[in-house]
């Protein structure tokens, strides 16, 4: 068995998006498997999330340990939470593997992932939240293209039809997705004008902090995506300098800026989360756009992650090129 390795100090070479990794879009009768790297999911919400994905023509599979628990958040031991990950990424006859939900724990297994599988058999990983950080070391070692996109402990209120049909067309019917400002957004003040094209990497930004220094890529040649939840501007003011201050930006085409829910809401005297954003972000010398409504919010857009987008602060747009062929 390969799993992946620490390697301090020592970075992949620059983008080639030529060499992505992409698995093949989903067809009916395709087999996927549904994980929970982290916390553990309700039964009743997974059951709706399979029964979508079955009324698409799919054939749902529940890794073996999904529904564990160990301490009070996560989905049993980490040795069982990785095998189910890694017999599904070891099984030619799975096409896809679905995060059930987040919480914690998925970066207690990030490196143990089967590299030498991944690569062999490219398949998309859907998730977000927690589940950035197995993106972020599934790109970072075998430049793979995987999904930002939701759980599949499935919650019709918070996640509705839209939300569905955006994740099924994103592995079924592959074509460049659009993302529009939404000039509600919180972030929607922090633009810094232009437009880029480059790789799309990135997701949840407290989790992009854990995986400095073994599992997050350098972010040259690449558009950065951000979004977070909870996280106060002292930490999101610590996280911005971090990853300026040790390298990760250095040769970042554009900065693509999701939601900041509960994150340092604008009050009277105070900074915000904008403010600390706008003052950081600047400072990169690129173009910048924020009011991207994907990330905690309700009803959320699936998009690629590692392939090749464009962002255009004039149409006020972030288009990404498909995540499977």
């Amino acid at each position: 068995m390969s799993s992946w390795r620490y390697d301090f100090g020592v970075q992949p070479p620059a983008i080639d998006p030529s060499a992505v990794l992409r698995g093949p879009r989903l067809r009916r009768g395709d087999r996927v498997r549904f994980v929970s790297p982290a916390s553990t999911p309700g039964r009743e919400a997974v059951r709706r999330g399979a029964g979508m994905l079955e009324r698409w023509g799919l054939r749902v599979e529940v890794g073996t340990h999904a529904f564990d628990t160990h301490g009070h958040y996560l989905a049993g031991r980490d040795e069982d939470r990785l095998a189910d990950i890694n017999d599904a990424l070891r099984d030619p006859g799975v096409r896809a593997i679905f995060s059930t939900t987040g919480g914690k724990g998925a970066y207690r297994i990030a490196d143990g992932m089967d590299g030498d599988a991944a690569r062999r058999d490219p398949k998309p990983l859907v998730g977000f939240s927690e589940i950035t950080i197995l993106h972020l070391m599934r790109w970072h070692r075998c430049r793979l293209a995987d999904f930002h996109g939701p759980q599949v402990g499935w919650d019709d209120d918070y996640y509705g039809d839209a939300a569905g049909e955006s994740l099924r067309r994103a592995l079924m019917e592959p074509a460049p997705i659009t993302l529009h400002q939404d000039a509600r957004e919180l972030t929607a003040n922090v633009v810094v004008d232009g437009g880029a094209t480059g790789t799309l990497l990135g997701g949840n930004l407290d989790m992009i902090r854990t995986a400095v220094g073994w599992a997050c890529p350098r972010f040259t040649d690449a558009i950065l995506f951000i979004e977070a939840v909870d996280m106060p501007i002292g930490a999101i003011d610590r996280t911005l300098t971090q990853l300026r201050k040790a390298g990760y930006l250095e040769g970042v085409k554009g900065v693509a800026v999701g939601q900041f829910i509960r994150s340092g809401e604008e009050k009277a005297g105070k900074w915000s989360a904008v403010d600390v954003l706008r003052d950081q972000l600047s400072r990169l010398g690129v173009p910048v756009l924020g009011g991207l409504p994907i990330g905690h919010g309700p009803s959320p857009p699936t998009i690629p992650l590692g392939t090749v987008a464009t962002l255009d602060t004039r149409t006020r747009t972030l288009t990404i090129e498909p995540g499977v062929c």
